[in-house]
């Protein structure tokens, strides 16, 4: 199937396609005589699992070591470490967000929590020293 085509299928843009092919990740497209790109029709299934990897954190390079030379035939053990592996790493990321986010809560509250006889310098020092920075000035 032309490019064209594969792109409807997927919804992906003939950009995106290329790409994925250029990476050598998208295998099996021969060139036809008017140049033409001929994708093999299991292209469509292939670019959905790229696009779906990619969408779940998977790296280009991560995703070109479990993709098998056949879609038949997956390497199951690799496969379930990997996964579970990045669902380790969204699960650390998550944690380390979840911190932050209330980091900044507390930095918010700290700030608009201030003494009405206090200018905004004067907060701002207050807020520092709270976190243990000293301002320098």
């Amino acid at each position: 199937m032309k490019i064209g085509e594969l792109a409807r299928r997927t919804g992906m843009a003939a950009s995106a396609i290329r790409f994925y092919e250029a990476q050598g990740l998208l295998k099996g497209v021969q060139r036809l005589a008017n140049g033409y790109r001929d994708y093999p029709p299991e292209a469509a299934t292939l670019l959905s699992i790229l696009h779906g990897a990619q969408r779940a954190g998977f790296t280009l390079e991560e995703i070109r070591q479990l993709l098998p030379q056949d879609l038949r035939h997956w390497q199951h053990e690799e496969l379930i470490t990997a996964l579970q592996q990045k669902v380790a790493e969204i699960e650390a990321l998550q944690q380390r967000l979840e911190h932050n986010r209330l980091h900044l809560l507390q930095l918010i509250s700290l700030i608009n929590d201030r003494p009405d006889d206090i200018d905004c310098q004067d907060n701002a020092a207050r807020v520092l020293a709270s976190m243990g920075i000293t301002s320098a000035g």
